[in-house]
């Protein structure tokens, strides 16, 4: 069994050995405290026919916690809305936050097992930073995960990921990905 003090995530080991020397020479930063490190990841799943059926909810949930690790958080309408049949506090999806070594072990095993399952995959769009060091990306399958039994799923659903880091460009959040092997198509 592991010891969990003893234990450290392969990324966050090599974002303290190799990473973090490699952006400060790349970037001339000053001091340490300059160089940009992950903060965060949020996993999001709408469920938009839980309009019709509330349970889906609930499944995506428990799918969402089996991929991240961690209890997912049910997420609720703000409003009313007639024109999509949806009423205040009816819940239409899920999200996770992950911080931490949990961060750096969900980062791994998208990276290295769950982005290579996907169907025709060819990288990820480079473009999609949000002017502040932030990257979006969606997946179409949550099957791809392997913590996912694929003949217990009813419905395959989609996620959103959005990867959060302190950088003050994209640029510099482009290359701190790039140097977790993040495989970018341009």
């Amino acid at each position: 069994m592991l010891d969990q003090a003893a234990y450290t995530p392969r990324l966050k080991a090599a974002y303290k050995g190799t990473i973090r020397p490699a952006m400060k020479e790349e970037f001339s930063y000053k001091n340490d405290m300059m160089i940009p490190r992950l903060s965060k990841i949020v996993l999001n799943m709408g469920v938009g026919e839980a309009v019709k059926d509330t349970k889906k909810v609930k499944q995506a949930a428990e799918e969402l916690s089996l991929i991240a690790g961690q209890k997912a958080v049910i997420t609720k309408a703000k409003k009313s809305i007639a024109g999509f049949r949806v009423r205040e506090e009816m819940p239409l999806g899920c999200k996770v936050t992950l911080r931490g070594d949990k961060m750096y072990e969900f980062l791994d095993r998208l990276i290295n097992v769950a982005l290579p399952r996907v169907r025709d995959f060819r990288g990820v769009k480079g473009s999609s930073f949000d002017g502040n060091g932030n990257y979006a990306m969606g997946l179409k399958e949550q099957i791809v995960f392997p913590e996912i039994n694929f003949d217990k799923v009813d419905e395959v659903l989609g996620m959103d990921i959005i990867i959060c880091t302190n950088a003050k460009t994209d640029a510099e959040a482009k290359a701190l990905l790039k140097h977790f092997n993040m495989p970018f198509t341009s």
